[in-house]
């Protein structure tokens, strides 16, 4: 039962929000005023202007001066999804690296629009609370976290990770918990575990460049399975694909894929375990984006459905708290003990001190509180940019419909190369990822992606005005 006045502002406006969706109040229309809202709902006039204000935040509706308030926008309203890969014949070399140095060049240039980077500002995270985690466990850890942890991490910190498995439906101990310096680190020891240089890997496309580096680093081939834009990897074509190709481990992103945001329906996961536990093979699963999700309620992941311990999970706070403590974890089943060893011949042990303070940051319950507001502002901004784009680039834009996570991927016409674009727009200040670095072959050069992790203010639409005009002139 919804007690809180902030729960019942919420039931409001995603009650107004829904009939805005089924068109049973239409684009233009006007909504009851504030004072009429509250007398139909039995709330008070601030629950009723909250309500309203929420919507506004989301760009649904607008507030007109001396007239009252409108509907202003219909989730309907979406743009085509881009269009889907075709299949490759065989696997290959990973040469991406000198491009995405280009992209992320200008990385720490306060004077650049990022729209690049897929995480949240800090100016977002709980700077104030991470800081008071540190102090207090600087007062608890033994010389003052001088020393090193254990090779499996620290204790206080792998039991909050394992408690924070019940809330995707598994029941995990400390002991199952290995931790790392953030989620590539968990992702490199995972392939490390599982394969040997020259082995073929399976992959999304497009896929997040950062796993298309790695596998590089690691000497692995790649196989590129299609993927489709809200159901995520096309089982049908992978279950042909292993045996064919000799694959010896999967890396996906079953929820909340970078760059599509999509999230692989749970039926579909369960699937997907018993197809790897029927090959043998080892199932990477990187969960960086699961807790960012839209919906009502956090989804499954493989990892839930796995009985056998052939599903490596990988994820970290770096999306969510705080990236620059390179606090990451993995949950790694059967590889387990070669994992440790991995980790202790690549790097010893973990940082101390980030690592006791994030594990003192779950263990508050602040994690959870913090969560909320996140998804919320998340899910609002994706809203707000995607109603830019759709307003300022050409109208034959195909744009995804994330369901969680902080980016959106756009698919221009295809004469559009979105490398040269990117070029262009630096000179303006504005920084995207080229889709061409999704991919080991020449794809996705008419695509770009943009996160939608910074809080929607002016800048950031005169920013997207402004690429939506370079767009123009190129179509």
């Amino acid at each position: 039962m919804l007690k809180t006045a902030e729960h019942l502002y919420l039931q409001v406006a995603d009650n107004i929000e829904q009939l805005i969706e089924k068109e049973v109040l239409k684009i233009g229309e006007k909504l009851p005023s504030v004072r009429t809202l509250s007398k139909q709902q039995g709330i008070s006039l601030s629950t009723a202007f909250q309500a309203y204000y929420h919507l506004e935040s989301k760009g649904l509706i607008e507030s007109r001066p001396k007239s009252g308030y409108y509907i202003r926008f219909n989730t309907r309203r979406f743009p085509d999804i881009p269009s889907r890969c075709e299949p490759v014949k065989k696997a290959a070399e990973v040469t991406v690296s000198e491009m995405v140095q280009q992209v992320f060049h200008h990385m720490t240039n306060e004077d650049v629009m990022k729209f690049s980077v897929a995480t949240p500002p800090p100016a977002v995270l709980p700077a104030a609370k991470m800081a008071k985690a540190v102090v207090h466990v600087l007062r608890e850890l033994p010389y003052y976290g001088i020393g090193y942890e254990s090779v499996q991490g620290n204790l206080r910190l792998r039991r909050q990770i394992a408690l924070l498995s019940l809330g995707w439906g598994a029941a995990h101990t400390e002991n199952d918990v290995v931790t790392t310096n953030g989620c590539v680190d968990a992702l490199t020891l995972c392939l490390t575990a599982t394969t040997q240089p020259g082995d073929t890997i399976a992959i999304e496309s497009p896929s997040y460049y950062g796993a298309l580096q790695l596998a590089e680093s690691l000497g692995l081939k790649v196989l590129e399975v299609p993927t489709h834009p809200t159901t995520g990897v096309d089982l049908d074509y992978l279950d042909k694909a292993i045996p064919r190709h000799k694959i010896r481990a999967c890396l996906f992103v079953p929820n909340f894929n970078n760059p599509y945001g999509c999230c692989m329906p749970d039926e579909r996961k369960q699937e997907l375990v018993k197809m790897v536990e029927k090959y043998d093979i080892a199932l990477i699963e990187d969960d960086i984006y699961g807790d960012l999700y839209f919906g009502k309620q956090r989804p499954a992941t493989c990892k839930t459905f796995d009985k056998k311990g052939n599903v490596l999970y990988c994820s970290s706070i770096s999306k969510s708290v705080a990236p620059g403590f390179r606090v990451g974890w993995c949950i790694p089943g059967k590889y387990k003990e070669k994992v440790i060893q991995m980790k202790q011949n690549h790097s010893i042990a973990c940082s101390t001190i980030p690592h006791a303070a994030v594990g003192y940051f779950l263990e508050t319950g602040r994690y959870e509180n913090h969560l909320r507001n996140m998804r919320k502002a998340l899910h609002t901004q994706c809203l707000r940019y995607t109603q830019a784009i759709m307003e300022y680039f050409p109208e034959s834009t195909r744009i995804s419909r994330p369901q969680g996570g902080c980016v959106l991927w756009i698919e221009l016409e295809e004469h559009i190369n979105t490398f040269e674009l990117f070029q262009l727009a630096l000179k303006s200040k504005i920084s995207f990822c080229p889709g061409r670095i999704f991919s080991l072959r020449d794809r996705y050069s008419n695509c770009l992606r943009i996160s939608f992790g910074i809080p929607w203010s002016k800048q950031v639409d005169d920013n997207l005005k402004a690429l939506g005009k370079m767009i123009r002139k190129l179509s």
